[in-house]
Parts: structure tokens; sequence; C-alpha cells
């Protein structure tokens, strides 16, 4: 009687796990669709009417539209990298974002808990304001933001190195940091001429008005190499690090090494994107906490739900930028904080237990 039931139980054994990740990659695959979708339909949408069966028939050249060569610039040169841009922008964003949740076992940690929005800024303020900065001609802004954000990133190491990398040192470092060069920017703001002043906060507010393919295709490296570093070799250790310590300590895993690790591939992540974008908030703080909510806190799958997370937000709230008031546009960084913020307080008032 025994055996029938040893294989009735091997036989129905493996079911519910096959049934586990059947729903993770059903989740994943409605990711993916929503992306595409989100995708066509932010090319297609804006001032110019360029619909569907334009964008089809443009590579076979069989655009039968006495502006049609208007049509493919603006699509080509315009829309197309500004699409690409939030696809990329979004989707580091958002591991960057969960990467410092999990190294620093906090709910809202962020570019901004670390200091690197901030310092990014003010590197590009100085270079706005006063015209100083590491390189000169197109590059001044991109530069300045992209160096002083990493130079945040290596102030914390320096006090992690002398206090050691625990979560709380690194959490209340970079808020020190943080306050730091906001100050610095309120000083800029405060001694450059008012007509100057406009192009600081603009810049401060993020959009990615000024994506090109020339700026994608230096922000690609920055953003995909550090990303895929992170997702295949780090999932294991920030599980661990989510335990605590001494949970990774016993798991064979170096607390401190693996979290400053981390944090500096977050880091340069965040300074490229923030160096050609501006400041945008909330991608980085939500996109992970969407994620989790969609596959649960399993790094191995929460990185890349991340990813697709914050790149169809970053791409939705851009979209809602250019179109709801057109000709003008807002900055994705006010769009984002604006659907950020209330659906950031309906995860609270909702999902009880979930932030313990």
């Amino acid at each position: 009687m025994s055996t029938p039931k040893r294989a009735a139980a091997a036989v129905v054994g493996p079911i519910p796990y096959r049934e586990v990740w059947r729903g993770k990659i059903i989740r994943f695959v409605a990711l993916l669709v929503i992306l595409l979708a989100l995708t066509i339909l932010a090319a297609t949408m804006g001032s110019a009417a360029i619909g569907l069966q334009d964008i089809l028939a443009m590579p076979l050249g069989r655009l039968a539209d006495p502006r049609a060569a208007a049509k493919i610039h603006i699509l080509w040169n315009i829309r197309l990298p500004r699409v690409v841009f939030g696809l990329v922008g979004g989707f580091g964003l958002a591991i960057a974002g969960t990467v410092m949740q999990a190294v620093l076992r906090n709910a809202l940690a962020s570019s901004y808990t670390l200091g690197v929005s901030s310092a990014a800024g003010f590197g590009a303020a100085l270079a706005i304001g006063l015209g100083l900065g590491i390189w000169g001609g197109k590059f001044l802004i991109v530069g300045n933001a992209f160096i002083f954000g990493l130079l945040s990133m290596a102030l914390v190491y320096g006090i992690a190195t002398l206090k050691g990398a625990r979560a709380g040192t690194l959490i209340l470092a970079g808020i020190a940091i943080s306050y730091l060069f906001s100050a610095l920017i309120a000083l800029v703001k405060y001694l450059v001429q008012h007509d100057v002043l406009a192009g600081i906060v603009f810049w401060l507010l993020g959009g990615l008005h000024l994506a090109t393919w020339e700026t994608v295709t230096l922000l690609l490296p920055i953003v995909i190499l550090p990303s895929l570093w992170l997702l295949l070799k780090f999932p294991w250790d920030l599980n661990a690090l989510s335990a605590g310590d001494e949970v990774a300590t016993s798991l064979g895993v170096h607390p401190e090494r693996t979290r400053i690790l981390a944090l500096i591939l977050a880091a340069l992540i965040t300074s490229g994107i923030v160096a050609f974008a501006g400041v945008i908030g909330f991608i980085c703080l939500v996109g992970p906490h969407m994620a989790r909510l969609i596959i649960g806190s399993d790094h191995r799958y929460l990185l890349p739900y991340a990813g697709l997370t914050g790149a169809i937000l970053l791409l939705a709230a851009d979209t809602v930028g250019r179109t709801i008031i057109q000709p003008t546009e807002l900055p994705v960084g006010i769009v984002t904080a604006l659907l950020g913020a209330p659906f950031f307080l309906h995860l609270l008032l909702r999902s009880q237990g979930y932030w313990e």
C-alpha cells in the first residue's frame, strides 16, 4: 500500500512548484506585453500625428504621405531616442533602487539616500550657473553631474572604511552628504542671475527632452553593464544580506565588501542616468516595491521584474508629461512625483504588514 502512495506523492509533489514557476513566467510576459504596448503608444503620441500604420510602413518605404520625410525625422530622431532613453533609464533606476534597499535593509532607500542625486545636481548647477566643470563643450553639464554623483559614493565609501560599512553607517553618511550638496545647490542658486537660475531649476526637475541617439549610445554601457553584473552575480548575496549580516556571514557572504561593491555599481548607474536626464525621483523608490508586490522578495526574480517595472513607469511618466499640455511639456520629475506619491500612499495603506 505504501508504494502507490509514494508514487502518487512523486507525481503530485512537483506540481505546486511548476505552478509557481508558471505564474512567474506569466507575470514576466505580462510586463513585457505592457512594456511593448507602451513603447508603441509613446512612439505614436505627440503633437505630430504619426499612427501605427505609419510606423509599420516606414521600414518598407511605403509611407504614402506628403509629409513622409518630416514624419520619419520626428519618429527616428526625436521620439525613438526618447523612448529608448526612457526604457533604459527607468530600468537602471529601478535596479539601483532595488539594490540600495536590499543592502541598506531600508524600504525608503533610493538615490537620494546616499546623496547621489543631490551631488549630481550640484555638479550640473555648477556647470550651468558658473560654467565650472571637468570637461568643456557640450558635455560640460553631463560630465559634472556624472563625476559629482560618483564623488558622493566615494565620500560615503571613505566614511564607511573608517566606521565600518554597516547599513546604519551608510544611511547616516548618505543623508549628511545629501544635505551638504543640497546646501551647495542652494548657494549656487543664490549667486547666479535670474535667467541662469531658470536653467538650473529646469535641469533639477528632470526630463528626457535632450535624448538623442548619441546620448543613448553613451548611456547604454553605463547602465547595462553594471545592471548585468548585479543581475548575474549578486542575487544570492542580496538575499543573504536582506536577512542580516550575521546570516550573510554564516552563508559565506562578506557583508561589508558586498555592500560597498553593490552600492558602487548602483551609484554608477544612477549617476549616468541623472547626468543625462536630471534628477528623476520616485522611480528608484516605487519601482522596486511594485515589483515586490508582483513577484516577491527573492532577488533572483525581483531584480529583472523591478527593471521592467521601472522602465514602464518612466516611459509612462514621460509620455504623460509631453502630451498632457501640448505643445509644452511637464518635466518628467514632476510627473513621477505627482503620480508616484499617491500610489506610494496607496501601497502604504493597503499593504498591511508589508513594510515591517
